[in-house]
């Protein structure tokens, strides 16, 4: 899954499947996973701790545009633009 951004051990990614209609993101940290969407940060698949959904979210925040940015690039198939991390 190609990054878009890295921040606390927690790695930020985003991939296109024709199933997959609502514009979303993944974060992954220590071996867990969790999907959220990007209009209103939802969390719709998986689990992380929350204190690291509170990084997630506040990274999302800050970044929503970008984020949709990423999302139809990858829907278009082309490379994704690197998102600064939470600091």
């Amino acid at each position: 899954m190609p990054e878009v951004s890295r921040f606390f051990g927690i790695v930020i990614g985003m991939y296109y499947k024709e199933e997959h209609s609502v514009p979303h993101f993944h974060a992954i940290y220590s071996g867990q996973r969790a999907s959220f969407t990007i209009s209103d940060l939802r969390l719709i698949e998986g689990h992380l701790p929350k204190r690291i959904v509170s990084f997630v979210l506040e990274w999302a925040f800050e970044h929503r545009n970008e984020l949709m940015e990423d999302w139809e690039l990858t829907r278009a198939r082309k490379p994704l633009k690197w998102i600064e991390p939470l600091e």
